[in-house]
């Protein structure tokens, strides 16, 4: 059956329904970050989220355990750190998606990634080819941004962005949903936005960007199931432009809607922060390059479930 307005509906419906049935014997998760609990002097963080410091990656693990536990795969984090350990760093992806991002700073991107063998850099799609050049033959993958951040491009557009940074060298893509589609509940545009970006992206992963400060839970829900059926081998929280970051619950939301063979990346904060992911057993942590008190700054962070 071809979906239509009507039977995609309906579909979220029922979809929808099940979820909340499910959830209503899930504890609500503990250790979620907000001022009220938060023992950060410096903490800037609005009621329930952390996206303005995002101190607690480096500062407070057991947040970041909190939803490690509820099956994050990516974080934001503050910049300025120093390099984790070094058998941590392929875990990394570094990242820079400012808008005022010069070819100066996608080149220091690149030659950190390289020193510190990191997996991927990510960037805007305009720079993904410079990118792309740079890392050739060191291991790092370059990835791209589609859509990014607004989302409110057509399914033709996005496609065509997707096959055009392919094309200069991404090895992933990471697109925004149609927020105001999600909202006027035209859910088979939503649908098809996915798919376009995924049929085009072909063996290339998927992250689906909800924007999930901009969304209620039966969006959440629909804009997660709706990733998993178009084919995506990501959900991710936040842009890290649209006012606002993951939180435990969204992440465990997002988690049990796609279920397993789906990756979930928390992320999102301010504009010079970065994020992550976790793959069998590991949480993959991005980077993030900007600029602070004037400085570059960077963040190389990563954690094992295990310990190790």
């Amino acid at each position: 059956m071809k979906p239509n307005n009507e039977n995609m509906e309906r579909l979220v419906e029922i979809v929808t329904s099940e979820v909340y049935k499910r959830l209503q014997s899930v504890s609500s998760p503990s250790g979620a970050c907000s001022p009220e609990g938060c023992e950060l002097v410096d903490c800037k963080a609005k009621t329930g989220r952390c996206d303005e410091c995002v101190g607690c990656v480096t500062k407070k693990p057991q947040t970041v355990q909190t939803m490690l536990n509820e099956g994050a795969v990516r974080f934001s984090s503050t910049q300025g750190q120093s390099p984790v350990d070094t058998r941590l760093a392929g875990m990394i992806d570094h990242t820079l998606l400012r808008p005022d991002a010069t070819h100066d700073q996608i080149r220091k991107l690149c030659e950190e990634a390289a020193q510190y063998k990191f997996a991927t850099v990510c960037v805007n799609s305009s720079n993904v080819g410079l990118a792309a050049k740079l890392l050739a033959g060191t291991g790092v993958k370059a990835i791209a941004v589609v859509g990014f951040p607004l989302g409110a491009g057509t399914p033709r557009a996005k496609a065509f962005e997707t096959l055009e940074a392919i094309r200069e060298g991404s090895g992933e893509i990471d697109m925004v949903i149609n927020i105001g589609a999600m909202k006027s509940k035209d859910y088979k545009l939503v649908f098809e936005d996915i798919k376009a970006v995924v049929e085009a992206a072909g063996s290339i992963p998927v992250k689906v960007i909800l924007e999930t400060s901009n969304l209620n839970t039966d969006e959440k829900i629909i804009g997660s199931a709706l990733s998993k059926a178009a084919g995506a081998a990501f959900v991710k929280t936040s842009t890290g432009f649209g006012g606002g970051g993951a939180t435990v619950e969204d992440v465990q939301l997002m988690r049990r809607i796609v279920g397993a063979d789906v990756g979930v990346k928390a992320s999102g904060g301010s504009l010079d922060q970065g994020g992550a992911t976790i793959v069998n057993g590991v949480l993959y942590i991005n980077s993030g390059y900007g600029q602070r008190n004037g400085q570059p700054g960077n963040v190389l962070l990563a954690f094992s479930l295990d310990g190790k």
